[in-house]
């Protein structure tokens, strides 16, 4: 365990306060922080979008071509984005979402497996298919 000593919480205290300063001195896009978080908010999800878009590519890339992995990610309808969306908030929000959401998607694994392995495979080929097809048709 620490030993700590007055001498380090007032060094740490004071580094604090001097980098809390710092970073206030630091303008902004606009002089409203709500606009400033909100540009920031925008930012940070659309960098999230394409860090998402770029991990979906790669991994469907170990069983797809290049192509086909790029019309697949790209042929996802908006109700299928909104809902993984949603899923996704309602989730993170609660240990009961959570848990209603782990519990689906067990589920789901679960209703997967119970079928042979040709035809779960089948299925998601069909699938992911249709997906590239949307993209196609765009």
């Amino acid at each position: 365990m620490a030993v700590r000593t007055p001498k380090l919480k007032t060094a740490a205290r004071t580094a604090r306060a001097r980098t809390k300063d710092a970073l206030a001195k630091i303008p902004g896009p606009s002089s409203n922080p709500a606009t400033n978080l909100l540009i920031l908010d925008v930012a940070m999800r659309g960098a999230s979008m394409v860090a998402g878009r770029a991990v979906e590519r790669a991994l469907l890339r170990t069983r797809y071509q290049r192509e086909k992995a790029r019309d697949i990610v790209k042929g996802r309808s908006m109700l299928s984005a909104l809902t993984a969306t949603g899923v996704a908030r309602v989730a993170t929000r609660s240990v009961p979402g959570f848990l209603l959401v782990a519990g689906g998607l067990f589920a789901k694994a679960v209703i997967d497996r119970s079928m042979t392995r040709r035809e779960s495979v089948r299925r998601g080929d069909r699938q992911l298919a249709e997906q590239a097809a949307q993209a196609d048709d765009e």
